[in-house]
């Protein structure tokens, strides 16, 4: 192996544990964010939007606790799968908020309309962006089950679109 194929090597888990950190913490902040918007602000009394607050609260925490569970070194289908599952539903409920948060800045959204930048609004965005950005990262970076060295899958296993090479007769 040569020096620059063992750096890379070593190089990627740090990065995809540094992406999955900070997506997760970023998830964390989305949840508080909308949490004290329903609970101070009085979200909670507004219709449709209140439950849409409570909703991205419960699910951004939940997913945010899972992505900062430590990784076990447990480098298994399952366990990546869900890694990956929890990864993009983590950028579906940011880019949902902030595709949102967007719309409800220029035209009401269930009849509701956000007005100013104020610090909670650019602390959400800031937050959703971050999510988004890092769980992409590691969404696409992270090793699929069938990518990982020294498994076969698909053509592989099956032998098919697989060159033959036949000897040629000697005479």
């Amino acid at each position: 192996m040569r020096k620059s194929d063992s750096s890379t090597h070593t190089a990627l888990p740090s990065l995809l544990t540094v992406a999955r950190t900070l997506g997760g913490l970023a998830l964390l902040v989305v949840a508080g964010v909308h949490f004290q918007q329903y609970q101070y602000e009085f979200y909670s009394s507004i219709p449709t939007i209140g439950s849409l607050f409570l909703a991205t609260f419960v699910v951004a925490t939940a997913l945010g606790l899972f992505l900062l569970v430590p990784v076990r070194r447990s480098s298994g289908r399952r366990r990546k799968f869900m890694d990956t599952v929890a990864a993009l539903l983590g950028v579906g409920v940011a880019a949902g908020a902030f595709v949102g948060l967007l719309i409800s800045e220029h035209t009401p959204l269930f009849g509701f309309m956000e007005h100013g930048y104020r610090f909670a609004i650019v602390l959400a965005l800031t937050s959703e962006a971050v999510a988004i950005a890092t769980l992409t990262l590691f969404a696409v970076r992270a090793p699929h089950p069938s990518s990982t060295r020294g498994t076969a899958s698909g053509p592989e296993l099956s032998g098919a679109a697989q060159p033959r090479v036949v000897p040629e007769a000697e005479g």
